[in-house]
Parts: C-alpha cells; structure tokens; sequence
C-alpha cells in the first residue's frame, strides 16, 4: 500500500513535470511565431524604404534633366541645381539592405537575369529604339497577368528560377528603365519641336527682312 501511494506521488510529479514543460514549449512557440511577424513586418519595412530611396533619386535627376530646367536662365538653373544636388546627397545619406537568402539556383539565375539586362542597356547609346522593344519584352516576361506585347520566353524562364524578391527587384529595375527612355522621348521631342520652331520664326525673320 505504502509502496503503490510512492509510485503515485512519482507518476504526479513526472505529469507536473510533462504539463509544465509543454505549457513552457507552447508560450515560447508563440512568442516566436509573433516575433516571425515582426521580423516580416521589418524587412517590408525596409524594402519600402529601398524603394523610396530609388524613387526619390530618379525624381530628383528627372527634375534635373527636365525640359523646364533648360528653359530658365542660367542663374536660376544653377540655383536649382545646387538645391537638387543637396537633396540628392541627403537621400544617399539613406543606407538600407535587405539581403534576400538565395540557395545557389536561386543566385546563378539572378545573375543571368542581371546580365541580359545590362547587356541590353548597354546598347542605349547605339540603338535606343530596339533597345526599347527589347526591355519591353523583358519587362512583359515579369508579369502575372497578360502582358500588352510580345514575351522573352527565356528571360521569363530564367526570372521564374529567381527568388521572389528578386523577382520584384527586377520588375522594379525594368519599370525604371522603361521610364527613363520614355522622358528622354519626350525630351528629345520638346528639344526638336524648340529647335524647328526657332528655326522656323529665323526663316519667317529673314524673309520679312527681304520684303
């Protein structure tokens, strides 16, 4: 009798012990299941501000190399340059990382991906129309839903092989790129419209001096 109530006593304590130590393995469970949400939250955090930083820095040299700069006088241009090149320098005091964890797939094609796209910036200067076609069948490759043109079937294939996150960096990078061109179309366009109106109202000047 005494020896069935001693066994009893230590099969209690070995339960208190199991309840006690799976009560302590479940709060620390869940606590690092609400630390996983904040780490999450801290990286999109991060990545939120990478993007502002690049969407800043482009804004900034999209003022700076706009038509309107170059239809102010010297002294004002010169001031707002200084004024740009300040904010410019502030935004690069900004340093943010956000490694993305890539297993060695994952990198090799990240690279690939990178390469084709340098390659076709590359070929701005020489040929900037095709060059444009070219990231626009890049950029098409990136997207979920129906592309408007045609798709680099490869490129796809190889940014499909990219971490997710890479994935989005790349969108993002194509999207700048395609920008950029767009407003240096249009400035290109303002300075020959200037030009051929300048040039025009010379022709009209000379003519009415004939007169």
């Amino acid at each position: 009798m005494a020896q069935a109530k001693i066994n009893a006593k230590a099969n209690e304590g070995r339960f208190c012990r199991s309840s006690s130590m799976a009560d302590r393995s479940s709060r620390l469970l869940e606590s690092l299941d609400q630390l996983e949400l904040r780490v999450e939250a801290l990286r999109e955090a991060a990545t939120a501000v990478e993007q502002e930083k690049e969407i800043l820095l482009e804004m900034i040299h999209s003022i700076q190399n706009s038509q309107d700069m170059r239809q102010i006088s010297d002294g004002e241009r010169e001031e707002l340059n200084l004024t740009a090149n300040r904010l410019m320098g502030r935004t690069l005091t900004v340093e943010v990382s956000v490694e993305t964890i890539r297993n060695p797939q994952q990198q090799e094609s990240l690279k690939h991906a990178t390469r084709i796209i340098d390659e076709v910036v590359n070929k701005f200067l020489d040929d900037l129309g095709n060059a444009k076609s070219h990231l626009m069948s890049l950029y098409s490759a990136c997207l979920s839903e129906v592309p408007p043109g045609p798709v680099d079937q490869k490129f796809q294939s190889i940014v499909i092989g990219c971490a997710l996150e890479d994935q989005k960096k790349i969108k993002r990078r194509l999207e700048t790129l395609l920008r950029n061109i767009e407003n240096s179309d249009k400035a290109i366009k303002l300075l020959e419209h200037s030009k051929g109106a300048g040039s025009k109202t010379l022709q009209q000047n000379a003519e009415s001096k004939f007169k």
